[in-house]
């Protein structure tokens, strides 16, 4: 049984071993933990056994439970590359480009946010996330039909070149040597040329797999290229892969609080990113939050009422029967969403 694909779901009966001792209970949401039972019992668990996940806030949404299909069906793809050095383009853009479109559509932000920020698959779930968000900044700026799609390609294929790093490389649990770090930095390079090689991939799609860590004060890389010298795509898709990197829970260290990445987001825009989508980025996303309960600094639950144009991230709440305006709190922050 691979536990991966069954983790988080519910038991719909008890699990017994040979001697009809009940080793997991009806009801148990299945953790990593169990999967050493699992192995020492030589149990058998199927699909006919189990139930929806569920999640710390009591749901799913459709929008998670697309997006985790997203990452599996995008894991396949990385493998199949891996394997066989071609991108199966037709079946990026019949199954996973019009599920992103679909994603990027809802106005639910808990939902989407929950959905992209990765679990234990980052490397594979990044890439649908940067595909979602840098889409929804693409409608923002009013990008619409084949540019918007090809965008979204851009977007989704923007690591692609991940699949010629070693795997211990990838998932290193600590900081990288700076050989480990010059060998990851390639995989702009790798995923250029890929993609450049790639039939019916339009060349723009190839350039943002090359530019997407460049800056627009030149600091970035692989070759220091700045401001106007950057294709336009993949200036948004460095502000969506920055925000999604800053905001998930990866091997070596925890997702920031909504409130830092935000202010790094907005801080980034003065020089390192393209200031206009910054800027709009972070006051779309926030506006998406009103109504929204979230977890403050000090630990307690509010609902986002407004949000002030000039400081998105320091939002009108209300947490019981009190309302504060977080502008006027130097310590009172929105930690996180919640719902």
């Amino acid at each position: 049984m691979l536990l991966g694909l069954w983790k988080g779901y519910i038991l719909k009966r008890d699990i017994m071993n040979d001697s009809g001792l009940v080793i997991l209970s009806e009801g148990t949401a299945l953790t990593e933990e169990h999967e050493e039972a699992i192995n020492n019992h030589h149990l058998e668990i199927t699909e006919t056994d189990i139930e929806q996940p569920v999640l710390l806030h009591g749901r799913i949404s459709k929008e998670e439970e697309l997006i985790s299909n997203m990452t599996e069906e995008f894991c396949s793809i990385f493998q199949s590359v891996r394997k066989g050095g071609k991108v199966p383009v037709d079946e990026i853009w019949e199954t996973i480009i019009p599920s992103i479109h679909h994603v990027s559509d809802q106005s639910n932000l808990f939902d989407i946010l929950s959905g992209i920020q990765a679990k234990d698959d980052y490397t594979y779930r990044h890439n649908i996330g940067v595909g979602i968000i840098s889409t929804m900044i693409g409608k923002w700026l009013g990008l619409k039909g084949d540019e918007l799609s090809l965008l979204t390609l851009a977007a989704t294929l923007h690591d692609v070149g991940k699949v010629k790093i070693e795997d211990d490389i990838l998932n290193k649990p600590g900081k990288f040597t700076d050989e480990e770090y010059a060998t990851m930095k390639r995989h702009t390079i790798y995923g250029y040329e890929l993609l450049r090689d790639a039939k019916d991939i339009p060349e723009r799609v190839a350039l943002v797999a090359l530019q997407h860590h460049e800056r627009e004060d030149g600091k970035g890389y692989p070759y220091g290229l700045s401001g106007d010298r950057l294709d336009y795509f993949s200036k948004i898709v460095g502000v969506a892969d920055i925000f999604h990197a800053m905001s998930s829970k990866r091997i070596y260290k925890d997702a920031m609080p909504l409130y830092q990445v935000m202010q790094q987001m907005i801080e980034d825009g003065f020089g390192k990113l393209e200031p206009l989508i910054c800027n709009l980025f972070v006051r779309r996303m926030m506006n998406l939050a009103i109504g929204g309960k979230v977890e403050l600094t000090d630990g307690r639950i509010a609902t986002i009422l407004m949000i002030h144009p000039d400081a998105p991230i320091h939002p009108l709440v209300q947490a019981g029967d009190r309302y504060y305006d977080l502008r006027q709190y130097v310590d009172l922050n929105v930690f996180r969403l919640i719902e």
